[in-house]
């Protein structure tokens, strides 16, 4: 029964992926639509730090599976949206606001970057099917959310308090007002995306699920 039970769901798993992957131009654009709207109500979940404008959110759980299930260019394209309708003024980001003071202000950085993650992380899992694996789906969710997030994030971060506050800070200081506060977050985080995506994606196509 274990076994049959085993079957059924990996079979499962290829069919939805499957029917991802053929689906009209339109049921893709409402998908993408639908996960923009789910990245919005984790943006929701909020907790402010002290020292820095950037609070923790649930965003970046929501981005990196969204990149793994909707998979290269449809992952980057509904954080995309995300973004560009948020800066419109749809109120998703965090704490129901929008607007362009988003993008521009002190936490545009890691939106902005929140799209190349997805697009890097949605391309890598999409073409190598190792990578679909738990750890390495861990690996490429931590590095892409640390080169991409962190590094727009913290870039912006910089300007903004240079041009905007008027404030010079150091490289430490930087990293800790806008990396070391969301370590811990980021370490349950980023494995619950990776064990969700890895449950959800299958090892094989669907051809070979049935063999």
């Amino acid at each position: 029964m274990v076994t049959n039970t085993l079957t059924w769901y990996r079979t499962a798993r290829a069919d939805v992926w499957q029917w991802r992957n053929e689906l009209s131009l339109v049921k893709k654009i409402l998908l993408t639509l639908g996960m923009a709207a789910a990245v919005g109500l984790l943006a929701q979940i909020k907790i402010p730090l002290p020292g820095t404008p950037v609070p923790v959110t649930g965003q970046t759980f929501g981005i990196l599976l969204a990149a793994v299930l909707l998979g290269k260019w449809w992952g980057g394209a509904s954080i995309a949206i995300y973004a560009i309708l948020g800066a419109l003024g749809v109120p998703w980001f965090n704490s129901w606001t929008g607007g362009i003071s988003h993008i521009a202000g002190p936490t545009g950085g890691y939106i902005i970057g929140f799209i190349f993650a997805a697009l890097a992380l949605g391309f890598l899992t999409d073409k190598y099917l190792k990578a679909r694996s738990f750890f390495g789906l861990l690996g490429l969710m931590f590095v892409t959310n640390y080169v991409f997030v962190y590094g727009f994030g913290l870039l912006q971060l910089n300007l903004w308090l240079n041009m905007v506050q008027g404030t010079s800070v150091s490289l430490s200081q930087l990293l800790t007002m806008g990396l070391v506060p969301f370590i811990p977050g980021e370490v349950i985080k980023v494995p619950a995306a990776a064990l969700a995506a890895w449950a959800l994606t299958p090892k094989k196509d669907a051809r070979e699920n049935r063999t």
